[in-house]
């Protein structure tokens, strides 16, 4: 599904990913409250979401959509490379963001990436967010006991710290000397025990949960 508040940009995204083989877009909208009724009668895989649209923007929207079971992925797709809107998307539960100028091909491995479940970040947002939580100005949102994050198991605690660390399966299993798949059974674990849909929002709770630190 395709949300974006200009006409021209909603019906170019919509071609460009309704020519690939394996995507179908089910449906466009012009803002947030437009996105939430398509949404609840498409049930869309993913959702391509602008921010700055009138009426309901697409952060409230965003989180609108995500606070559900079993809710569509979330991508932000916007021209504004600001700081604060990478932050306030990700803590409203979006799967990935990126800016209105990527090409075509990257915009379809996003879109492919979100719903396989994996996380995507456009590569100059990816390395300011990297940067900010260098220099600790993004700070963790809570930090519970130290020994019993939500509940995790030491093991657990370990492959979420992995993950936040940026390392495939693969490379986890070889870390932790365990084999692959039960590395994605682990993953799989925290994801619904942490709710959360993707390595990005998995990797967002590990800050807040401290189990990773600036320049650790």
């Amino acid at each position: 599904m395709v949300v974006d508040d200009q006409p021209v940009v909603r019906a170019g995204f919509a071609a460009i990913l309704d020519a690939e083989p394996d995507l179908t877009v089910v449906g466009t909208a012009a803002d947030g409250a437009a996105a939430l009724d398509l949404a609840a009668r498409t049930d869309p895989d993913v959702v391509l979401m602008d921010i700055r649209m009138p009426g309901m923007d697409g952060l409230t929207a965003t989180a609108r959509l995500t606070g559900v079971p079993d809710s569509p992925k979330v991508l932000v797709l916007t021209t504004f490379d600001l700081d604060e809107y990478v932050y306030q998307a990700l803590r409203a539960g979006a799967s990935g963001y990126l800016l209105k100028d990527a090409d075509p091909a990257d915009l379809i491995a996003a879109v492919r990436a979100v719903a396989a479940g994996d996380g995507t970040l456009a590569p100059p947002v990816l390395r300011r967010l990297i940067e900010a939580f260098a220099i600790g100005r993004v700070a963790p949102a809570v930090v519970p006991p130290e020994g019993a994050p939500e509940g995790l198991t030491p093991r657990e605690a370990q492959v979420l710290t992995l993950v936040a660390r940026g390392l495939s399966n693969t490379e986890i299993g070889v870390e932790l000397s365990i084999a692959t798949g039960t590395v994605k059974t682990y993953i799989n674990g925290l994801f619904a025990k942490l709710g959360v849909r993707d390595r990005v929002q998995a990797t967002i709770r590990a800050y807040d949960l401290g189990l990773v630190r600036p320049r650790s």
